[in-house]
């Protein structure tokens, strides 16, 4: 196995070739050996120092021609070439999943419904997809957590990340990582251990929460230019569905989404709201 997976993590370091030349020859060759060898990909001098730590710590290295990579991620116009993953990635193969996002400062009340949204998906065996930030994301997780204590045929979460799995950031998430896998959810990142937390990487672990996602809950959002638009953007390049919980007219949390909904997303007024038409 660890054999199969080096050319994987060769090319992913590889820093001659961007995502998307890498992803064509993927595409031409078939071949992880024969597209190493046409892109010229050397090995790695710290190749078995990932592979052991990765294996040690329970790391799963998931290429995009394997089985277990979820089909639903090729949607996306440059799918990440290597998933890796900790915890239960069965339910990455399954199709009933809901992202559930928002601000990082967020009220009592976007609190509030994020944990009720989490449990809520979770007790109707709905995936909750979300990216372990602080606020809104954080809560849909301990929703589905709450839940998945009670009944452990509910719904798991998915914790998507913008950095290397060998470090939860931010680390005041870390008790939030460990319920999760604890409770058969799974984190996954696109990122390679030792990956940093860097600006750039969240817009584009965004769009792996979209692209996951069946369809889009936004709780609270403050502005046009937040990491949660960015996710609806996707969400939407993507055709998926965007609901909004609504909020109060008078709360900077909620410019964002009373935006959202002026603009035509669905509204939310109650919890069955999320489910009609679909499951």
């Amino acid at each position: 196995m660890e054999e199969k997976i080096k050319p994987w993590i060769n090319l992913y370091l590889d820093d001659k070739h961007n995502l998307k030349t890498k992803l064509e020859y993927i595409q031409k060759e078939k071949n992880i050996n024969r597209v190493c060898k046409k892109l010229h990909v050397k090995e790695n001098s710290r190749i078995n120092q990932y592979i052991e730590y990765m294996k040690e710590n329970n790391i799963y290295c998931i290429p995009i021609t394997s089985k277990e990579y979820p089909e639903k991620l090729k949607m996306l116009k440059y799918p990440p070439i290597m998933l890796y993953a900790k915890g239960n990635i069965n339910i990455l193969l399954e199709n009933r999943m809901i992202g559930v996002i928002g601000s990082r400062e967020c009220t009592n009340y976007g609190k509030e419904i994020a944990i009720k949204i989490g449990k809520f998906l979770a007790k109707n065996n709905i995936h909750v997809v979300s990216g372990l930030a602080i606020g809104i994301d954080s809560y849909s997780h301990i929703g589905c957590i709450k839940e998945n204590s009670i009944n452990k045929n509910s719904g798991k979460t998915i914790a998507v990340i913008g950095n290397g799995l060998d470090n939860i950031y931010p680390y005041q998430n870390q008790n939030i990582a460990e319920e999760i896998i604890k409770n058969n959810g799974c984190i996954i990142s696109e990122y390679i251990v030792g990956t940093k937390p860097l600006k750039e990487n969240f817009p584009a672990r965004n769009r792996i929460i979209s692209a996951l996602s069946n369809k889009l809950i936004v709780v609270e959002a403050k502005s046009q230019k937040s990491g949660t638009m960015i996710t609806v953007d996707f969400s939407l390049n993507l055709g998926k569905d965007v609901l909004v919980v609504p909020g109060n007219i008078n709360s900077k949390y909620s410019s964002g989404t009373n935006m959202l909904i002026k603009e035509g997303a669905k509204i939310v007024t109650s919890l069955e709201d999320i489910l009609e038409d679909d499951y």
